[in-house]
């Protein structure tokens, strides 16, 4: 019997190693997996290279696995906020490694990974330092840059309902990483607000089969806001 439900938060990131590549969904506050992030704290994972769309908010959630001192590498597109005094301070000190890239170009090289695709060639970031060291071509007259897919060995992201074979649906615009980052990891980890029985989801409202999640803990959203 195929069930991908974990009884707690430390087993559900238990063997994440030191050194790993992790995608974490959230834009901002939204969808992010908060209490998944806590418990990477606790569970010790160091050395980390994290893909997110920022570099943390205040204290809480990304930005404490920062503080903590567990990230080597950040990849992401905004990561100066008013409220990202935490990773300002540790670039600043050199502490941590920054890969900026444009918000379009993010998603898709997480994307093209998902999809087994080589890389591809898109006009953003060509002619600017984002460009360095990278293949350019002119196509139909326009110039381009050729951009890599992002692979991860762990994806933490968040969702509103799962069952217990992965199916994951969203609440509203806090889906926005968490599809595409489960299909480019390794191992996809989610928190869910709420497990249903086989059969409960809509077929047609299922966002991420569950063929690309690997571990689904439940986390009730008045436990963990």
């Amino acid at each position: 019997m195929i069930n991908k439900i974990y009884d707690s938060l430390a087993s559900a990131v238990a063997g994440v190693h030191d050194g790993a590549t992790i995608m974490i969904g959230g834009f901002g506050n939204a969808g992010m997996p908060s209490a998944l992030i806590d418990a990477l704290i606790d569970q010790g994972a160091r050395d980390l290279t994290i893909v997110n769309n920022n570099a943390g908010n205040g204290e809480t959630g990304l930005a404490a696995l920062l503080k903590a001192g567990r990230v080597r590498k950040i990849i992401c597109s905004f990561p100066r906020q008013t409220d990202s005094q935490v990773f300002d301070a540790l670039y600043r000190a050199g502490k941590i490694e920054l890969e900026l890239v444009p918000q379009g170009n993010l998603a898709e090289r997480i994307r093209a990974a998902g999809a087994g695709i080589g890389g591809f060639f898109t006009p953003t970031g060509y002619g600017t330092l984002l460009a360095e060291g990278k293949e350019t071509r002119v196509i139909d007259g326009k110039p381009y840059v050729f951009e890599l897919p992002i692979h991860a060995d762990f994806a933490l992201i968040k969702a509103l309902k799962g069952d217990r074979w992965g199916n994951l649906v969203y609440r509203k615009t806090a889906r926005n990483f968490g599809p595409i980052m489960a299909t480019a990891a390794k191992c996809a980890i989610v928190q869910v607000n709420e497990i249903v029985e086989l059969g409960d989801l809509d077929p047609e409202a299922v966002v991420t089969p569950g063929i690309f999640v690997q571990r689904v803990v439940a986390v009730p959203s008045a436990a963990h806001a």
